[in-house]
């Protein structure tokens, strides 16, 4: 399963919830980013190069560094994946390890909000932390960045006939109940253990 969402939906929060329900690893690509940077890896040397001069990592340099942690052993009984694919040559090159390991996506998840409710929230968050530079005006454009970068990548899920909404806005107990609503109808079970045991006997895994 693939989970998508736009700034401020709740997306790491509730990837945090399915990965604890399925008791598997939650992998961030943000994460993976920062140790490849920290341990100054060569890949991390060559993101970094990119980063600091202000412009976006190359596909072929994200590819490499996600094949790379999909190749540690933790991730054998399952995994969530946050942050990837974002592009359309990133989701040809996910269907091609997946493939590889005898996997496919089962399910895209989509969290929704209306965008206003969303740059509300994330304006107060800003107050909150005490985030000075999250402006507005920089909040919309991270909005338009988002959309501009996934709405391609949907809609090549949507013609695989995969994707399902979920409203992300109300309390997160409200959104996790919708999200596990969702997942039990797509996948088939009313019990997290059940559910992820059938997509491993099936050969499939769980994306975020």
């Amino acid at each position: 399963m693939l989970l998508m969402g736009p700034p401020g939906a709740g997306k790491g929060t509730q990837a945090t919830y399915i990965a604890k329900r399925f008791e598997i690893v939650s992998i961030s690509t943000g994460d993976i980013f920062r140790e490849n940077v920290k341990n100054e890896t060569p890949l991390g040397q060559t993101a970094k190069s990119y980063l600091d001069a202000g412009q976006f990592v190359p596909d072929a340099v994200t590819n490499a560094m996600v094949r790379e942690r999909l190749e540690q052993n933790d991730v054998d009984n399952g995994f969530l994946l946050d942050g990837y694919p974002r592009t359309l040559g990133q989701v040809d090159y996910l269907d091609e390890i997946l493939a590889a390991k005898g996997y496919e996506l089962d399910l895209v998840l989509q969290l929704t909000a209306e965008t206003e409710e969303l740059v509300q929230r994330l304006l107060l968050r800003a107050e909150r932390e005490n985030r000075s530079d999250d402006t507005a005006e920089v909040i919309r454009s991270r909005m338009e960045l988002y959309f501009n970068q996934t709405t391609a990548v949907t809609s090549r899920y949507n013609e695989r006939g995969i994707v399902s909404e979920v409203e992300g806005l109300g309390r997160i107990s409200e959104v996790s109940g919708r999200v596990s609503t969702t997942l039990d109808l797509m996948l088939g079970s009313s019990s997290g253990q059940s559910t992820i045991a059938s997509a491993r006997g099936l050969g499939r895994t769980l994306l975020v």
